[in-house]
């Protein structure tokens, strides 16, 4: 048997969850993905997996052998790009993190014209609002959005988002409209987990001096969606960005507050690793994405 093809089986039933999942992944069978496996522990001597019916898990071994083989994997994939270089034809797979909303309204439909412009590449997208370990996760490029860049990475800005502090009508009318930032002190406020400056949230004046008041949120949500949700259900106050809100502020569903002060400006980045040299799949993404959102901008 192939040792290649072995190593292959084995990291996409660890990515993957199951022999099933990795078997549909690599378009093969499930008794093939379990033979390339089991012949591979047979080879090493030693048992790489942990097999139950509900669950699969990696022995201490396992997870050793796993990030050797993702390694040799990876590298015969930049391997493939750098050959791609030479005819200007990029190829390989991408994996690709991004935040869920995003993601799903901003990112999602860019990906069919992306494959169709370059039939050479695959790719694999994940969405989490979680900032994820792109060496340890084993991701190409992340798509964050944030105040400053990963001090450690390489990052391109796509584009920015500014925060927007909004209530529904109904709520206002009920508790009253806020007038300065330290009034948000004695409202129901619904707080974004992944905030980066927590339950602190910061105001610019018409000075030029930052205000900071501590909220008191009656709801913490690790999504954007479900704060906004709660918004227009008349929950309380949110600050979320504006691409999320664009719609029901034209609505009028929700108000924006506190409009004589600057909110926070976030970027929107493409992040990637440095300890690499950029493979020219993952360059043609990130053109691809920078060129769009210029687009968009002018």
């Amino acid at each position: 048997m192939d040792k290649f093809q072995e190593m292959q089986a084995f990291v996409a039933v660890v990515d993957n969850g199951s022999f099933v999942r990795a078997a549909q992944a690599l378009n093969t069978s499930k008794a093939a993905i379990s033979r390339q496996v089991g012949d591979l522990e047979q080879r090493l001597g030693i048992r790489l997996l942990h097999r139950t019916t509900r669950k699969l898990s990696m022995t201490d071994e396992g997870q050793l052998f796993y990030v050797r083989c993702s390694d040799l994997l990876h590298g015969l994939s930049e391997a493939e790009s750098e050959l791609s270089l030479r005819r200007g034809e990029p190829a390989g797979h991408l994996r690709i993190s991004a935040p869920v909303t995003f993601g799903i309204s901003h990112l999602a439909p860019l990906w069919g014209r992306f494959l169709q412009k370059y039939p050479k590449i695959s790719m694999e997208v994940s969405l989490s609002d979680r900032t994820v370990d792109l060496v340890e996760d084993g991701f190409d490029v992340a798509i964050r959005i944030s105040r400053t860049p990963h001090p450690t990475f390489i990052t391109r800005k796509l584009a920015k988002t500014t925060m927007v502090l909004c209530a529904s009508p109904a709520y206002l009318r009920q508790h009253g409209v806020p007038e300065h930032p330290n009034d948000l002190s004695n409202h129901s406020v619904i707080s974004y987990t992944y905030w980066s400056s927590k339950d602190e949230w910061e105001f610019i004046n018409k000075s030029g001096i930052i205000e900071t008041v501590k909220t008191k949120p009656r709801l913490h949500a690790n999504s954007g969606d479900t704060c906004v949700a709660a918004a227009l259900q008349d929950q309380g106050i949110i600050l979320q960005p504006d691409f999320l809100l664009k719609d029901e502020l034209q609505k009028g569903a929700l108000q924006p507050l506190l409009e004589d002060y600057q909110t926070v400006e976030l970027g929107i980045y493409a992040v990637y690793s440095s300890r690499r040299q950029l493979p020219l799949k993952l360059r043609y993404l990130i053109d691809f994405l920078a060129a769009h959102f210029a687009e968009k901008v002018n």
